[in-house]
């Protein structure tokens, strides 16, 4: 049974002209059904209904109590006591600093995580949400992402960077049922770019984290709270336009808000095939994906959530331009995805291993298999099903799921982006040592590491051990680059005297520990590993050397 939902003309009917606006708490919608996906490279359309013109201001005479409005979208969550990580209006810059003050990479994590999604508690979010339904919040409080990027930020990127059309910027427009893409070769520069959006395109910034040194810090923090890849695109829309067709994506999308206004539209999968989708959907027409279960307005400040599978299309209303940032993660992410590299191996290793998965096929299994015999009655295809069935179990055996998820591991530390170094981090890390030219001479040269400097990691997922059976190495993020993919995986090998120490390392975390207390032969073994790691950006010490 379709559920109601909420137009935009309804959301604006409750708006008034000259109170100032209610508390800064922000009110919960959430979608109740099920289902999928993306926004970071799809599209969204160009045609603004008449009927959704607003009131000309935003102030609203009192709280709405938007329960009366959206009972189908209202969260039934309980009462958790869980700390909201920062204050409302809080600059981000002021956040991130202080956030950056936190021991341990993982706390860190989950108290921006809790900052981005508040006031939802994350444990609520993880085990009602995430991955089940779409969920909005809204704030009315258009300060508190101020300073995650803006329409300055993004001219600012096209004068001083090399923007290129196609690689790092999209100019679209989606009018008339036709999603168009319009980018011209070669690099994007103001004079062009902006001419577009004056008449009516769209620009997408496929990837902000290469530019914005904000951008790329909160990424790189929330990477560990998914244990997954955290992406981001930046969409721009002039007034009264549309620049993607409904769609819907293969991660989950994180929709923040941060200027001006924009109209969406989010609609159940279509089948159960398209729950959680691994793959994105091409450009759907409007006929193709029924009604929306929410429509909605997001204001600067307010937060949409919906799965990988859910369509969705955004378009802005005349009165105002949109600026948002879609935070991403969990692509390719599944127990598919992790089976796809365990079942290969696993029957590989049954074949060298077990004679029965090298036994020859019976003689004459071509007279009675196939799809051409399917529809035969005859016991030898029930007898060669069991055969199959008890193979496929007897699998489960050889499969080398550590290794497999090794195999992810590596791959994800390749997608991930390269930490950004807090102060303290800097002063005590490779990269902010004190050696330098100065006068004519090299200054500060030669500090060393002895068995009673405390170490640790640099943060918790930024480095993991990984075997291909002949040797192992050490893979890590430090030195990957901020755009995705620039950089191969960055690894080294680690002697196997040294592979304990490692992982007494890693597993310590985020404790410092002596460098003498490593599990190593010797003193020497000890402080050559720690320099090792020292130099290459693995470890920093407790106080600068």
């Amino acid at each position: 049974m379709e559920r109601k939902h909420m137009s935009a003309f309804a959301l604006y009917q409750s708006i008034s002209t000259d109170q100032p606006p209610p508390a800064k708490k922000a009110s919960l919608q959430v979608a109740e059904k099920k289902k999928k996906k993306k926004e970071n490279g799809a599209s969204k359309p160009n045609t603004v209904k008449a009927q959704l013109k607003p009131a000309r201001k935003k102030i609203r005479k009192k709280p709405l109590k938007r329960e009366e409005h959206l009972k189908e979208f209202t969260d039934n969550q309980e009462e958790e006591e869980e700390e909201c990580a920062s204050g409302d209006g809080e600059d981000i810059e002021a956040f991130l600093a202080d956030l950056a003050k936190v021991n341990n990479s993982r706390e860190r994590a989950s108290k921006l995580f809790q900052w981005l999604i508040n006031p939802i508690p994350a444990k609520s979010f993880f085990r009602e949400t995430w991955e089940k339904k779409p969920i909005l919040v809204q704030r009315n409080n258009p300060d508190y992402y101020k300073g995650l990027f803006s329409t300055a930020e993004f001219d600012h990127i096209l004068r001083q960077e090399d923007v290129q059309y196609g690689v790092n910027l999209d100019v679209t427009s989606y009018s008339n049922g036709q999603r168009e893409t319009h980018n011209p070769p070669g690099r994007a520069l103001p004079f062009t770019v902006w001419d577009f959006y004056e008449a009516g395109c769209s620009l997408r910034m496929l990837n902000p984290q290469a530019f914005s040194s904000t951008v790329w810090n909160v990424l790189s923090i929330l990477q560990e709270q998914f244990g997954s890849m955290a992406g981001a695109n930046v969409y721009l829309t002039p007034p009264g336009t549309q620049g993607f067709a409904p769609h819907y994506d293969d991660i989950e999308a994180f929709v923040v808000q941060l200027e001006g206004k924009k109209h969406w539209r989010v609609y159940n999968p279509r089948t159960e095939d398209e729950v959680l989708p691994v793959l994105s959907s091409p450009n759907f027409n409007q006929a193709e994906i029924g009604k929306p279960i929410l429509e909605v307005v997001l204001e600067a400040g307010d937060l949409l959530y919906f799965p990988r599978g859910f369509i969705h299309q955004g378009d802005c209303l005349p009165d105002a331009h949109s600026l948002h940032i879609t935070i991403s993660s969990f692509q390719k992410n599944s127990w598919g995805d992790l089976l796809q590299k365990v079942v290969p191996a696993a029957l590989e290793i049954a074949m060298e291993e077990d004679v029965e998965f090298r036994q020859g096929l019976p003689l004459d299994y071509l007279t009675y298999m196939g799809v051409q015999n399917s529809d035969k009655d005859d016991p030898r295809r029930t007898k060669f099903f069991s055969r199959v069935e008890s193979l496929m179990k007897k699998l489960t055996n050889y499969a080398p799921v550590d290794a497999a998820v090794d195999q992810k591991s590596r791959d994800y530390l390749h997608d991930c982006l390269p930490p950004l170094l807090s102060p303290e981090e800097l002063s005590s890390s490779v990269k902010g040592a004190r050696t330098r030219w100065e006068r004519g001479q090299v200054m500060d040269v030669g500090a060393h590491i002895t068995t009673q400097t405390r170490v640790r990691v640099l943060r918790a997922g930024c480095a993991r051990l990984c075997s291909d059976g002949e040797a192992v190495h050490l893979y890590h993020t430090i030195d990957n680059s901020r755009t995705y993919h620039k950089e191969e995986p960055k690894s080294f090998e680690i002697k196997a005297e040294h592979t304990d120490a490692v992982e007494f390392l890693i597993h310590s975390y985020p404790k410092f520990v002596t460098v003498g207390s490593f599990p190593c032969d010797s003193a020497e073994d000890r402080i050559t590993l720690a320099e090792l790691l020292f130099e290459r950006g693995i470890i920093h010490t407790a106080e600068p050397l």
